[in-house]
């Protein structure tokens, strides 16, 4: 039998796939995470979330996280800036990862991609550009 549309909604921790998880922040506090699950299409614009976990697909204009992790088996389409991304999926479109990138074995990076420090696994694969963001030089005060 089907659950009753009245029935009480789910806690966070115990909310299905595609679902809004929190997770540990590294100040301690909880994590604003977006998973959306293998199966599952989302389009358009997320908002608030610090991490994006894609095993579906995600297509959007414009993301603003603090990580994004992308499952093998997972697709995103679309332009997203983070301060770390893990790519085991397909990501196509114009990623900017402020600090690492990582392109896992069975990962695929399409389009253009900018990071600081870059990590291709054995069988990643990567078309298209990568810009490497160089640190701002220091000037001295005098």
């Amino acid at each position: 039998m089907a659950r009753s549309p009245f029935a009480p909604a789910q806690t966070p921790a115990t909310a299905p796939m595609g679902g809004v998880r929190p997770a540990p922040s590294r100040d301690g506090g909880e994590r604003r995470t977006l998973v959306v699950g293998r199966g599952i299409s989302v389009q358009g614009v997320v908002q608030d979330a610090e991490r994006l976990v894609v095993e579906g697909t995600v297509e959007a204009t414009m993301i603003n996280a603090v990580e994004l992790s992308i499952a093998h088996g997972g697709v995103f389409k679309g332009e997203v800036e983070v301060e770390e991304a893990e790519v085991a999926g397909t990501i196509d479109g114009t990623l900017t990862a402020r600090h690492a990138l990582i392109v896992r074995g069975t990962g695929r990076v399409l389009g253009t991609a900018r990071c600081r420090r870059l990590q291709v696994e054995d069988g990643g694969q990567i078309t298209g550009r990568i810009e490497m963001i160089a640190d701002l030089p220091t000037s001295s005060v005098e």
